[in-house]
């Protein structure tokens, strides 16, 4: 089926007037397929060539029509087949009809209370990049945040010896840090060019300027433990334990502040749940240190910080189990899969350090640091499930599709 030659200048004229679209004959409608159109548009301006400009491989195209002696394909005079397009011409309005106040916003609360969705056709975002060295830094950083947080304890107390051993854990978790950013990152010179800049909103930035400002205070304040500046080596230790503060908080901020469905919807949970984890963590590296340095089980700082390490671990199974139950269908990248074996490994691994806890009098010295390796080896499996996590969440497209509502369905 063609369309008659008549057509063209019926619709050229109006395009240049403001009258409306010209009503068409059923004989005047167009072919239904884009190969019939194709072929309708060719027979009608037969003669004229076709081929495709050539050109260089790899360079600009040539002006040149690609037969000889014959117009350049498929354009009209005076640009007229480009006023087709919206970005020409007056024909710009697509709907005459304006919504009523507020109706665009009712069909967006609809939408987010839960109505039922078509299809789900993907992919609909990019699952995370990143690799081993993320989870693996997120765990070093946390430890290393803890461990200034015992510092800063220990130095509350009196307890200098406590307090500059926790200081060394602190810098020597801290050391692979820039490391396995870098290697993440690929280029050492892409560390040092987030350095030009501050961006206060994001926590990306901030956490670079964060990590490079808590690795010199905590090197400056062992450097003052070593020289026996212990006034010096106080100051920086407390200076060193707010900035870890951020340390250890805005790795959780940075997986909340991207648009992966179980990150995004877990924003009030996760900060909460790193600084807890790296609180469990920090306590745990430092008492074991103490403990190889031949501090007795049943000595102050020993007991104390086996309490904080279980208490920071109770916290953060708390905190993890309330947010599972909030995230409802979005929770399912945290079940299955590898993310959903090293959740559940490291929930093992945290209650039986508690049992371990629990049972101190019976089983000792050994029982303690027992529990200690196991706070560390749970710490670490919550790491790389939660980022593990955030890739599954990613690839599953409902998911995507569920987190602009502002109700999930269980």
């Amino acid at each position: 089926m063609t369309r008659p030659r008549h057509t063209w200048p019926r619709v050229r004229g109006w395009l240049r007037s403001d009258a409306g679209p010209p009503s068409l004959a059923p004989r005047e409608e167009p072919p239904a397929t884009a190969a019939e159109r194709e072929a309708a548009w060719v027979e009608e301006r037969a003669g004229r060539g076709i081929e495709p400009a050539v050109g260089t491989l790899g360079g600009p195209a040539s002006y040149r029509p690609g037969a000889a002696d014959a117009d350049v394909a498929l354009a009209q005079p005076a640009w007229e087949d480009a006023r087709w397009s919206y970005l020409y011409g007056g024909d710009t309005a697509y709907a005459s009809e304006a919504p009523a106040p507020g109706e665009i916003a009712q069909a967006a609360r609809r939408m987010r209370g839960g109505a039922p969705t078509s299809d789900v056709y993907g992919p609909m975002m990019k699952a995370p990049v990143w690799t081993w060295e993320v989870p693996l830094y997120f765990w070093f950083g946390g430890m290393a945040s803890g461990s200034a947080f015992v510092g800063l304890a220990c130095d509350v107390v009196g307890d200098e010896r406590s307090a500059a051993i926790a200081r060394k854990v602190a810098l020597g978790a801290l050391v692979p840090c820039p490391v396995l950013l870098i290697s993440d990152l690929g280029r050492p010179k892409r560390f040092v060019a987030m350095l030009r800049i501050v961006k206060p909103r994001s926590p990306m930035s901030m956490g670079t300027w964060c990590l490079t400002a808590f690795g010199n205070v905590m090197g400056a304040a062992v450097a003052a433990d070593v020289a026996g500046r212990r006034r010096a080596a106080r100051a920086l230790g407390a200076a060193s334990a707010v900035v870890g503060g951020y340390l250890g908080s805005y790795t959780g901020v940075l997986l909340a502040t991207t648009a992966v469905p179980v990150w995004a919807r877990s924003r009030v949970f996760l900060g909460p749940i790193f600084v807890a984890t790296a609180t469990a963590t920090g306590a745990a590296a430092t008492r074991l240190t103490l403990a190889a340095t031949g501090l007795p089980s049943r000595a102050t700082a020993s007991i104390a910080l086996g309490n904080v390490e279980a208490g920071a671990m109770l916290a953060e199974l708390a905190l993890s189990s309330v947010n599972e139950r909030r995230l409802g269908r979005l929770a399912a990248a945290l079940h299955e899969g590898s993310p959903g074996r090293l959740f559940g490994a490291a929930k093992l691994a945290a209650a039986a350090g508690l049992a371990l806890k629990a049972l101190h009098p019976v089983t000792g010295r050994h029982g303690q640091n027992a529990a200690s390796i196991l706070y560390l080896t749970a710490a670490l499996a919550f790491r790389f499930a939660w980022v593990g996590a955030g890739r599954a969440s990613a690839a599953d497209d409902e998911a995507v599709a569920l987190t602009a509502r502002r109700r999930q369905p269980s």
